[in-house]
């Protein structure tokens, strides 16, 4: 059965170059009508797997304001709609590590939180990696950290990884690899 949702009336609670908070007057698949807010992206997201040769990973940390907490991450950022998510995922990795790829390779694309937002997470797997320099912007403070992949893999199981896309995209590798095991 598929259920379907109709918006009657939408408002603009707030916006900026990033997003757009929405407020949704709808009749939901139920038939009730009620309120429903949520976030409109004007980017997409990707995140980078980026694996060397011994088998290490790098991870991106810095402290998230909506958190008020230290975040260790895959690097990642900000796709804008007219830029394809590789490109971005490429400029991303050269500007938060300062590694460049030979080879790479969608591994998923992913909705962080589909609940609330229309965001658009797109996971690529980097490798056959140089290194060379970092270019952050201006908002960023950033600590760069190289490990080997079953490290990074005991972060997340330990609860020291909590971003989904990076959760996400290491547990994926680790059953692609765990799978192919057998």
């Amino acid at each position: 059965m598929k259920l379907k949702w109709e918006c009657l009336d939408r408002k603009v609670v707030y916006e900026n170059d990033w997003m757009t908070v929405l407020e949704d007057d709808v009749i939901n698949p139920g038939g009730g009508r009620n309120q429903y807010g949520h976030v409109h992206f004007r980017n997409r997201a990707v995140a980078i797997v980026a694996m060397d040769d011994a088998d290490h990973v790098w991870l991106v940390g810095q402290e998230r304001y909506t958190l008020a907490e230290y975040s260790w991450e895959l690097p990642m950022g900000g796709a804008p709609l007219d830029e394809e998510p590789l490109a971005a995922a490429q400029r991303e990795l050269q500007e938060e590590t300062g590694l460049t790829a030979v080879n790479w390779s969608e591994l998923m694309k992913l909705h962080p939180s589909n609940s609330i937002t229309d965001e658009v997470g797109y996971v690529f797997l980097a490798t056959d990696l140089t290194e060379g320099a970092t270019s952050f912007d201006e908002m960023e403070d950033l600590t760069v950290r190289r490990l080997p992949f079953k490290d990074a893999m005991h972060m997340v199981f330990d609860g020291e990884i909590t971003d989904a896309m990076s959760a996400a995209a290491l547990l994926r590798i680790h059953a692609v690899r765990t799978s192919s095991a057998r």
